[in-house]
């Protein structure tokens, strides 16, 4: 089989598709055929070296695949040889071939696409996780997304609006607000408005009649997150997601104090490896929101798996309006 094989850390430049063998699984494994693989911000700091996670050379990079059930450990109860599934992993996805835990593959319903697959595992997950669990989300709160174009932010605009919230996307580009829009978002906040520090506030307090936000979930970090906690409402809670935009920011500590606000973090990975069975919940129910037609990913465009180059290319730009992904040959079969 053929497989995007890092040997070398390095820019997206340097990947090469290469002829591998056929990954061996064990009694709790599951061996996928990979029809589509997300392309995810965190791949491109993989590849890098620079992620907080890196596996040994060579591998394969790519976090989320969909594709069919080839072959299962005897061990694995989570699907059967024929199923169409998506897996959440820590690497291996840009690949024609992919083994991992059946506890992290998940049977797709039968309206989604691969590429819809492909394309909802991380980011979707991570939104989730970031506004249930850390944020800690009640029905009708008011949720600003910043980054509302990008895969994360965009997932987390649907999934909010589809938990009833109020939601304000904070965007830089024009083309991210109209996408923010038809995916359910009630305001656009405009993070490249001057002033950003007092502009992103007056900007929060004038669609919430003064309130500001209760949730804030940041995946930008520099000075998008300074601005926005100055947007929270009392009580708010700011999760921090990534800094996608650079600096990495400094909290003081008196802040949180006078407002009585919550800054917290999220690791999604560390959830899928200490609870998999809080995952497969999670799953489920965004799940049932794609059937219900309140959550379906934006793939902008696919790329074959040899062009992956182009795609990290897009990601690493910021012109990535919601998910793009690779497909493999065995898409074409």
């Amino acid at each position: 089989m053929r497989a995007i094989v890092v040997r070398e850390h390095g820019e997206p430049e340097t990947l090469k598709l290469e002829e591998v063998g056929t990954p061996a699984f064990g009694d709790d494994e599951v061996l996928i055929e990979v029809h589509a693989a997300g392309v995810n911000y965190p791949d491109l700091l993989v590849i890098s070296g620079q992620y907080q996670i890196l596996p040994p050379r060579p591998f394969s990079p790519g976090k989320d695949a969909a594709g069919v059930v080839l072959a299962t450990g005897r061990n694995v109860r989570t699907c059967k040889p024929g199923d169409r599934v998506m897996a959440q992993v820590e690497y291996g996805a840009y690949a024609e071939q992919l083994v991992t835990s059946g506890e992290n593959c998940f049977v797709i319903p039968h309206s989604m696409s691969f590429n819809d697959a492909a394309a909802m595992g991380l980011v979707y997950q991570t939104a989730h996780f970031a506004l249930v669990e850390r944020g800690m989300y009640r029905p009708g709160e008011v949720v600003l997304v910043n980054g509302a174009g990008g895969g994360v932010g965009l997932a987390a605009v649907q999934i909010a609006k589809g938990l009833g919230a109020t939601v304000l996307a904070g965007v830089r580009r024009e083309e991210h607000a109209r996408l923010a829009t038809e995916s359910g978002a009630d305001h656009i906040i405009k993070l490249d408005a001057d002033n950003l520090r007092d502009s992103l506030r007056e900007q929060v307090q004038a669609v919430t009649d003064g309130h500001g936000a209760d949730v804030v979930l940041d995946p930008l970090g520099d000075d998008v997150f300074d601005a926005s906690m100055r947007a929270l409402a009392w009580r708010g809670r700011m999760v921090v997601i990534g800094f996608a935009a650079g600096r990495i920011p400094a909290i003081k500590a008196n802040y949180l104090l006078v407002k009585n606000i919550l800054v917290s973090g999220l690791q999604w990975s560390d959830y899928r490896e200490r609870d998999p069975a809080w995952v497969r919940r999670v799953q489920t129910e965004l799940f049932d929101l794609y059937t219900a037609g309140k959550i379906k990913p934006n793939v902008m465009r696919s790329f074959a798996l040899e062009d992956c180059a182009q795609a990290l290319a897009l990601v690493k730009a910021g012109k990535v309006q919601g998910k793009v992904v690779l497909t493999t040959a065995n898409a074409k079969a």
